[in-house]
């Protein structure tokens, strides 16, 4: 037995689409958001490039924006899930100190987004060490934690404060040669959203539909993580990492989502860009949603220990 799930994702975002179509004169500011947005002509072709490209594109999430869409599933906060602050101590390599790097960014994203200031305090504290203990100079300092521990009322600013830091962890890898140790902070960054998500449904279909809905559609932003892992296989550490996601690629292949509609565009002129749409549906039986839950699980427990 299979259980369908029905929703309208955001696949895909085409600037290029427009860019050669549109002009740069603005809308008069009285138009209503109906006259800025319009329809796009959809031809053979663009469905076909939709379509073979749209697992490419599908945006991998930062830890933040996991913890938004289990806060707006509706789901609740849980500690017990949030690896363990005490847990620092046994990461000593490059390999487990990115990984655990995005896990607890991950986690003090979930904190923050439930309220719980001294949590985010603590895990933003983690997350400074395993920074300097990498070398990221200045992606967490002392002036962030004290900016943090300032603004704890402030949910906006908090969530301003995680994604920079997180953002320039990740720049500052980028720029100076170190991609390979980036591409690990994301992956233990996507694997923590993904078993908080998957812990908080225990393992049950029927238990938050909308946010068994987004871990199921993280299909595609696996297909994403590994093919940006493919460019760093010659890493020993990466390597190791896509031999295990493959695994969990594996499980994600009982999933099944189709287009049930036309596909669509929709096109902002002002910001000229494209929004491309389908209605999916979604398809797992629950003994092979079990399964993966308990995949997750598995990889998890490997990255934290």
């Amino acid at each position: 037995m299979f259980t369908k799930f029905r929703i309208l994702p955001v696949l895909l975002l085409l600037g290029f689409v427009i860019s050669c179509n549109m002009g740069s004169q603005k809308k008069d500011s009285g138009e209503s958001e109906e006259e800025i947005i319009e329809s796009v002509p959809m031809n053979d072709q663009l469905v076909d490039d939709f379509n073979k490209s749209k697992l490419i594109f599908y945006s991998l999430p930062s830890p933040l924006e996991t913890a938004m869409l289990i806060k707006k599933a509706g789901a609740t906060f849980d500690p017990d899930i949030l690896n363990p602050i005490g847990n620092i101590s046994r990461y000593n390599t490059n390999s487990k100190m990115a990984l655990n790097l995005g896990i607890y960014s991950a986690d003090l994203s979930y904190a923050s987004l439930f309220d719980q200031s001294q949590i985010t305090i603590e895990y933003m504290g983690n997350a400074r060490k395993l920074a300097d203990k990498l070398g990221i100079l200045g992606a967490v300092d002392e002036e962030t934690i004290k900016k943090l521990e300032q603004n704890m009322n402030n949910r906006e600013v908090v969530m301003d404060i995680i994604s920079e830091a997180y953002m320039n962890s990740n720049a500052y890898l980028s720029e100076n040669n170190r991609a390979a140790v980036s591409v690990m902070v994301l992956t233990g960054g996507w694997i923590e959203g993904l078993y908080l998500a998957t812990s908080l449904t225990k393992g049950d279909l029927q238990n938050n539909k909308k946010l068994v809905e987004r871990i199921l559609y993280q299909k595609l932003s696996l297909v994403t993580l590994l093919n940006m892992m493919e460019t760093y296989r010659d890493n020993a550490e990466v390597a190791k990492l896509i031999n295990e996601l493959k695994g969990l690629e594996s499980v994600f292949e009982k999933v099944t989502i189709v287009n049930t509609s036309d596909v669509e565009a929709r096109t902002d002129t002002n910001n000229k860009v494209t929004v491309i749409k389908a209605n999916s549906e979604i398809e797992i039986s629950p003994s092979d949603y079990i399964s993966l839950c308990e995949k997750v699980e598995e990889l998890r427990s490997d990255f934290i220990l």
